[in-house]
């Protein structure tokens, strides 16, 4: 069994994650009582511990509304800080003695991931990396050889069993409840796969545009930013083989072989796009071909998904923000009412966020003397929200070494390899209007099947989609 960390090092700590979601979820951390060891800050902002203390609190005044003041006071008593640039080794110094007694720290990189190997190096080169940990923030690389790369930049110095790639989407409730329902429920087993199964299809849709990032939007595009990561890791809970048990390496374990079996990403099956007004903003290039949408097909060469088509698809400016799965099923062998829209499958679909619901389209029948249909959807499970923010779940695994929620080197590498052949590909950029679903040139993706992409709506009721003669409602 795993030993809790006796410490934890933020390197960034004055930055902007820290402020919006790292704080926060410590201080939810301390008011569970899940934190109770140093928490050491290290930046080089020229600032004291007193300007540090006050930086945490104003983000828990602003993130945390009604914060018992109780908690924040127990959070502050645990803060240090150490001031230095990250290639001084006298900056390691410091926080070799601001550490203490504690010998299993965990070292949280908040930090551009240029930075990543200067201060895993100084880690290990100051001592401050024995029996310690270390959470490395995404991206996990660039591509393939930058990923290849950065893990033999981190196992200089830490052992696989002490690196934690966090990907906040893993702690995030709707994905856990998705792998759960997935391996909980019996009923599900006989039909997942490829004999019921026609098509899977997830979105991924935002409202807001890149928000003023576009100088960090230009180093990364929608396929490094949520495909390869979010999405993969979705495709990969809704493909996998059941574990063994719900353990460190057995859920990745499984992982590992979807990402294999997904052929590398062909540039026929890609359609990017970019929303209008994109190269206006702030720190974007006036002839740049970045996607701010990107939509793909996906083949899984497995016994149970080979033939199965899986779609993905995500954007920037559309209109709405929400993340929903919906798996199709065939239909049946004969349509003996002969009532039936043509094309309207029965489906299961999966909201994910900002609510999150599970539920089951069928057909009924429609009141009256004839044996006419109507399409309904059952709802199996719904609630608002998470219950516990993502961050918050993730750190506190991290601090007792629970890295089942976290990415393997082997889990980054195979994630990267199936769309590293399109990072580079010239495969055209078309342009599309803010608040539409992308450029039209997407819906030649789906080739199989009566029906079109499936639309989310504002809320887990609402959704579109055209199928055969008819829409969904």
């Amino acid at each position: 069994m795993p030993q809790s960390s006796d410490a934890l090092v933020i390197f960034g700590a004055t930055g902007d994650l820290c402020y919006r979601k790292i704080y926060p979820a410590l201080y939810h951390l301390v008011e569970h009582a899940r934190l109770d060891a140093p928490v050491v800050g290290v930046a080089r902002a020229g600032w004291t511990l007193e300007q540090f203390a006050a930086r945490v609190r104003e983000s828990l005044a602003k993130f945390v509304p009604q914060a018992s003041e109780e908690a924040v006071r127990r959070l502050l008593a645990l803060v240090r800080y150490v001031d230095g640039d990250y290639r001084e080794r006298t900056t390691f110094q410091g926080l070799r003695q601001a550490l203490g007694a504690a010998v299993r720290p965990l070292h949280y990189l908040a930090i551009p991931p240029s930075m990543f190997p200067v201060v895993v190096t100084m880690l290990g080169a100051s001592g401050c990396a024995a029996g310690a940990r270390v959470v490395v923030e995404k991206p996990f690389g660039r591509d393939l050889a930058s990923a290849l790369e950065l893990n033999r930049t981190l196992h200089e110095v830490f052992e696989e069993s002490a690196i934690f790639r966090i990907d906040h989407y893993l702690g995030k409730e709707p994905v856990q409840n998705l792998l759960y329902f997935r391996f909980a429920n019996s009923f599900l087993e006989p039909v997942w796969n490829r004999n019921y199964v026609a098509s899977v299809e997830i979105t991924m849709a935002e409202r807001i545009g890149v928000a003023g990032r576009g100088r960090f939007y230009e180093e990364a595009g929608a396929i490094r930013d949520v495909i390869q990561n979010h999405l993969l890791e979705i495709v990969a809970l809704l493909a996998m083989e059941p574990p063994v048990r719900f353990a460190r390496d057995a859920l990745r374990d499984e992982k590992v072989k979807v990402f294999r079996a997904i052929r590398p990403l062909d540039p026929q099956g890609l359609v990017r796009g970019q929303f209008s007004g994109y190269r206006q903003e702030p720190g974007v290039a006036p002839d740049s071909r970045v996607e701010t949408f990107a939509a793909a097909r996906l083949e899984i060469d497995s016994w149970r998904w080979g033939g199965v088509p899986f779609y993905v698809r995500a954007g920037k400016y559309l209109p709405v923000t929400a993340t929903e799965v919906v798996v199709d099923l065939r239909a049946p062998p004969a349509n003996v009412f002969g009532g039936l829209a043509p094309g309207q499958p029965n489906y299961l679909r999966f909201r994910l966020g900002p609510d999150v619901a599970i539920a089951l389209g069928a057909h009924a029948k429609q009141p009256g003397p004839g044996m006419q249909g109507r399409e309904v959807e059952l709802f199996v499970s719904q609630q608002q929200g998470d219950a516990m923010d993502a961050y918050e779940r993730l750190i506190g695994d991290a601090l007792i070494g629970d890295a089942v929620l976290f990415a393997r080197e082997d889990e980054v590498e195979a994630a990267w390899a199936v769309v590293d052949p399109v990072l580079r590909a010239q495969t055209p950029v078309e342009q599309y209007a803010l608040g539409s679903w992308g450029p039209k040139e997407a819906e030649r993706i789906i080739l199989e099947g009566p029906c079109g992409w499936h639309n989310p709506g504002e809320d887990a009721h609402s959704w579109t989609r055209a199928c055969g003669q008819g829409a969904a409602p």
